[in-house]
């Protein structure tokens, strides 16, 4: 069987109660407290901004499997599901430990029912189990799969157990890339895909978050040796979510890179031309979600690799 990088089917999750999140600020530096917006304000700009990005995927070919949040219990981050979940190639889901109470409210067998009507599964792994010891895996907020030659690639933090990685990977045969990133202030950046992707050909990855000579170092040997070109960007580029892409594909095989309006804007012209001469660039614009959710857009896309009925 082949490893496709990319996939035309994507689930995202409408939400219900979207905002900031108290719980999940302490170790995300990228969200910001509301000041003069009230809660039904910025609820309702996020719903805005959700339908948009579908409509917007759809109109390029791209296949959205929109699953509805419930209102109860109020889980402000439903929006970025692909925390805790991912779906594999070979009918394999897998289900993440999360660091804070009000995200592990958002694994939802109902919606993973919905997925077994139109694609195969063929075995589940509960990783969810290891929240009780303070072992957290956020699905690929911590991981970065480079499906074609089997990598894992993680930044490790208080979100990402190097150990619980390890013992993913066993199980699927992915070889585990471990390393440490930090921001600007000496912060563990809290989830790998806000400072790397890895799509077909190329790689986006903030190297400056990367200190530690021998990581940084292994980083580079893995990229080179799985023939990425290395697009490297800063940690101020990365403040704007230009490490937050993901690549995908349309149902005729067109491949583009999907990033937000603030992450293209913040991209140098040198660094479009290089993506685009790989494929076109779907850019949206999600400020709200970005500000008060701390996410972007690649966090709100859950890539559906199963087989279809």
């Amino acid at each position: 069987m082949e490893n496709k990088q990319m996939t035309s089917n994507i689930m995202m999750v409408r939400p219900a109660a979207f905002g900031f999140n108290a719980e999940t600020a302490v170790s995300n530096a990228f969200q910001q407290k509301p000041s003069q917006e009230s809660e039904i304000e910025i609820k309702e700009a996020a719903i805005v901004e959700f339908d948009n990005m579908v409509n917007i995927l759809r109109k390029q070919g791209i296949k959205v499997w929109v699953m509805e949040d419930t209102s109860s219990p109020v889980k402000p981050d439903a929006i970025f599901p692909n925390n805790w979940v991912s779906f594999h190639q070979d009918g394999h889901v897998i289900t993440y430990p999360m660091l804070v109470p009000t995200r592990r409210a958002e694994r939802s067998q109902e919606i993973l029912t919905q997925i077994e009507q139109d694609f195969v599964v063929k075995k589940y792994s509960h990783y969810e189990q290891f929240e009780a010891a303070g072992r957290i895996l956020e699905g690929t907020g911590s991981i970065i799969f480079d499906r074609t030659n089997k990598v894992a690639y993680a930044c490790t933090s208080e979100r990402t157990d190097a150990t619980l990685l390890v013992k993913l990977c066993e199980e699927i045969g992915y070889q585990p890339v471990s390393f440490r990133a930090i921001d600007q202030n000496g912060q563990e950046i809290y989830h790998t895909n806000v400072m790397m992707m890895i799509a077909d050909e190329f790689a986006v990855v903030c190297m400056e978050s990367v200190q530690d000579g021998a990581d940084k170092l292994l980083l580079t040997q893995f990229l080179r040796t799985t023939k990425k070109v290395i697009i490297d960007i800063s940690l101020a580029q990365m403040n704007q979510f230009a490490g937050n892409m993901l690549q995908v594909k349309s149902t005729a095989g067109q491949r583009f890179t999907v990033m937000s309006a603030s992450a293209k804007k913040a991209l140098t012209h040198t660094q479009i031309v290089k993506i685009e001469s790989f494929n076109p660039i779907i850019s949206i614009d999600i400020p709200t979600i970005e500000k008060y959710g701390g996410g972007s857009v690649r966090c709100m896309m859950a890539e559906i690799f199963l087989p279809k009925r």
